[in-house]
């Protein structure tokens, strides 16, 4: 994991979003949908990512989140997740999975300590990325998923390079196929923005962890 934190940059050209597009396009050709394992960080990020995927897989929605801090705030996104996840199953006749991993915020920032002064999106966000979407994608693999991705390039704070790069990297520890995404692009970030708020979903004010919370309180009792 911690190799991932020096993720070169080297195909910035590359667009992720028409990678996404050529892979539904022969999804289409199947005869069944295949299981998409993602992993989801919160209710108003999977917003959009599950309207514009469920037509064309069967998800399983991956919930791997202990970076968040404090409990609190983990169960809070949780719940608005499920809030979310009941609703769009209801209203599009899905049933998506929600699949909720081991909360250990304190083992987990074990690794994370040595960069608690890094700059948001930094090596401390990298290898916080990998982290996670190693243990979902693993989880994925395991339970012989077709595919695995992650909501996060929904995310304008976080880098859809970085991101698509940590998976790839993933896809050939893993027998299960990466699907590149860039969810914000062609308004994906816009439409998630709107589902957010006819939902009336809970928007986080941090990104997660303890050290993204210290610099939240910092910032609003300035």
């Amino acid at each position: 994991l911690l190799e991932m934190q020096c993720l070169s940059m080297n195909n910035k050209k590359t667009l992720y979003y028409d990678k996404s597009i050529e892979e539904i396009e022969k999804i289409k050709t199947l005869n069944k949908k295949p299981i998409l394992g993602i992993h989801v960080c919160c209710g108003p990020c999977s917003t959009f990512p599950l309207l514009f995927l469920a037509s064309y897989f069967q998800i399983k929605i991956l919930y791997c989140n202990s970076n968040i801090y404090p409990s609190s705030e983990y169960y809070r996104r949780l719940n608005e997740l499920k809030k979310y996840v009941e609703i769009f199953n209801k209203e599009h006749s899905q049933d998506v999975e929600i699949i909720e991993f081991e909360y250990d915020n304190t083992s987990y920032n074990k690794d994370l300590e040595p960069y608690k002064d890094d700059y948001e999106g930094g090596n401390r966000c990298k290898l916080c990325y990998a982290k996670r979407m190693d243990m979902t994608y693993k989880y994925a693999d395991e339970h012989n998923y077709d595919y695995f991705t992650t909501v996060m390039t929904i995310s304008r704070q976080k880098n859809s390079y970085v991101l698509n790069e940590i998976g790839e990297k993933l896809s050939h520890k893993y027998k299960t196929k990466y699907f590149y995404s860039d969810f914000k692009k062609k308004q994906g970030i816009d439409k998630s923005i709107e589902l957010r708020k006819k939902y009336n979903l809970y928007n986080q004010e941090y990104c997660g962890c303890i050290y993204s919370y210290q610099k939240y309180l910092e910032k609003i009792n300035k």
